[in-house]
């Protein structure tokens, strides 16, 4: 991914986070044929014992019906894009256009590229267990958190018989927020405040995590 010096994020903690308040991916690989192949798939990042070249396991699972699973070999690179929230910036948000018009508009976002070894798995007891994780991490905080042991056990065993597993073996972590930083101050905040006031929800979280960033220096 082409991330120019401000908008590069390196901090473990904040990247871990991002995933986990965006735990979906777009799973991308190349067919046999050379076709690109994507799918969007809830995933589970487990990054607790990450180490050079080495980031930890993301797991998923895809739909039988899905044919881009067919298209994966075990020991093939594949690629899981997250994506967080994004909104477009007006050129009316900076000071210049009030002096000499050479401004443009640009576009906010925050994004992370996983990288890794992929490996795809019919086996029943791997299935059972990363659908088990989805389902615990989603229902945590719940007020009554309902658990996947709940389910009719022969109503799991056909949904598990449905379904493949796959998973990263993580070994490159991209990290991009792209929040103006490379504007002035005064521009940054005239943004977030802009944004702060749109109708559209997504424009407004990223005003917020403007205004985040800002306070972190």
């Amino acid at each position: 991914m082409y991330i120019p010096k401000p908008f590069l994020v390196e901090d473990w903690k904040e990247i871990t986070t991002f995933f986990d308040r965006n735990p979906a991916i777009n799973l991308v690989t190349v067919g046999k044929d050379g076709t690109p192949l994507a799918s969007l798939l809830p995933a589970v990042w487990k990054s607790d014992q990450a180490s050079e070249e080495n980031y930890g396991t993301l797991y998923t699972h895809i739909s039988k019906g899905n044919p881009q699973w067919k298209e994966i070999s075990n020991g093939q690179i594949g690629l899981a894009i997250v994506q967080g929230a994004q909104a477009y910036v007006s050129p009316s948000n900076y000071e210049k256009k009030l002096t000499d018009h050479k401004v443009v508009p640009t576009w906010n976002y925050q994004k992370l590229h996983l990288t890794g070894v992929l490996e795809i798995s019919e086996d029943v007891d791997v299935l059972r267990k990363i659908v088990f994780e989805l389902t615990d991490f989603h229902e945590q905080g719940r007020e009554k958190p309902w658990s996947a042991s709940e389910t009719d056990p022969d109503y799991m065993k056909a949904h598990l018989q449905g379904i493949v597993a796959i998973t990263m073996k993580v070994t490159k972590v991209e990290t991009k927020f792209k929040m103006s930083q490379n504007r002035s101050d005064t521009d940054q905040k005239q943004i977030a405040k802009d944004l702060q006031s749109s109708e559209k929800l997504e424009e407004r979280v990223i005003a917020s995590e403007m205004k985040r960033i800002q306070d972190l220096g």
